[in-house]
């Protein structure tokens, strides 16, 4: 879910990508008579329907007024999304004492959820707006903190991470990423080198101890708190398995939508460290074991996204995403440039820059 309309008042709502122009949205349709359908206790004033957001999925989000405040809407389409994770998901976090969207009404059949309204504002459009390094430390303070309590919920009913998921995501990046977005195939003496880099990040991310993952805990999906509290919502959760305990760090402070330097992942990584031993989940003892930890992590997770990205772009038509690959190209550098057994992997990304500048060695 990404940055959500503020507005109050109702807009025209954009159709559902390939949807051809001019067609009905038979979706939008179907969604106003399930409102109008829904009991009046609820106060729901339909006519203010208005675009909140949307991801990079089917899923849309939109918002509306009610009698006591303002409530968001989900449209997961059936055979393209299941609201069926989300739920549970959401039951997982809440009990963990995070501030996660209640289900007030569902239509499972239909794909429908009536959610409350965790605000207007997530992280991502406060940072646009260049607030206060105070204030910002207090956001990302929070979300730490938010963080380690997500990390000590149940992971009762998920999917694991394993060694096929992992090796599935890092094959997005030679396939779509370096093939279809650069027209770079790799050739067989590239594909070994990559063969066993990715082996080395799966042998390492697996033998980490196991937590419930959001898998995108980054600014998109971090809500600024409500008036009063302390603590982000979390959004978009449904995508959440059992998996190595630094990956939503790696997420959060390598965000793949806002630039963080190394000297900022670095405070808050130990500012997360510090906070998960006193908490008592399993960490290193030594924090350069478990720098070394979130940064292959976090290797592994910005090779995946560069591929998710090309995808979006070249088979989804989403060309928005072009715009954050040079951000998550440099975090993938970072860590490459440091550790001499991805040496191969930094010359592959070499390569491409010759390329592009007009010249190869």
């Amino acid at each position: 879910m990404s940055a959500p309309n503020t507005s109050s008042s109702a807009q025209p709502v954009a159709p559902r990508p390939g949807t051809p122009a001019g067609a009905p949205d038979i979706r939008l349709d179907a969604l106003g008579k399930w409102l109008a359908s829904l009991p009046a206790a609820h106060g729901l004033k339909s006519d203010t329907l208005r675009p909140a957001s949307s991801d990079a999925s089917f899923r849309r989000y939109f918002r509306l007024d009610a009698a006591s405040g303002t409530r968001v809407v989900m449209d997961a389409p059936p055979g393209k999304e299941d609201c069926t994770p989300f739920i549970h998901v959401a039951g997982l976090l809440r009990d963990a004492g995070l501030s996660v969207p209640d289900i007030i009404e569902q239509d499972l059949a239909q794909g429908f959820l009536l959610l409350s309204d965790l605000g207007t504002q997530n992280y991502y459009a406060r940072l646009h707006e260049s607030p206060p390094d105070s204030e910002i430390q207090q956001l990302y303070v929070g979300a730490l903190e938010a963080l380690v309590q997500m990390q000590q919920s149940a992971i009762t009913g998920l999917a694991r991470y394993d060694h096929a998921s992992l090796a599935n995501e890092l094959s997005l990046f030679p396939d779509w990423y370096l093939d279809r977005h650069h027209g770079k195939p790799v050739d067989d003496k590239q594909r070994a080198e990559l063969d066993k880099i990715f082996e080395l990040l799966i042998e390492s991310n697996l033998a980490q101890p196991t937590v419930l993952v959001h898998r995108d805990f980054h600014s998109p999906n971090l809500m600024v708190p409500l008036p009063g509290q302390t603590a982000p919502g979390v959004l978009d959760f449904q995508d959440a398995v059992a998996g190595p305990i630094t990956y939503d760090l790696a997420s959060l402070v390598t965000d793949a939508r806002f630039t963080w330097y190394e000297p900022q992942q670095i405070d808050w990584a130990i500012r997360y460290w510090e906070m998960a031993r006193k908490a008592g989940l399993p960490v290193p003892a030594d924090f350069a074991d478990f720098h070394r930890d979130y940064e292959w992590m976090g290797l592994q997770r910005n090779l995946r996204i560069l591929g998710v990205f090309a995808r979006l772009n070249h088979r989804d038509g989403k060309a928005v995403y072009l715009t954050h690959m040079p951000r998550v190209n440099a975090y993938v550098r970072q860590v490459a440039g440091r550790y001499g057994v991805f040496k191969p992997l930094l010359r592959i990304l070499d390569s491409l820059e010759e390329t592009q500048q007009g010249y190869s060695f």
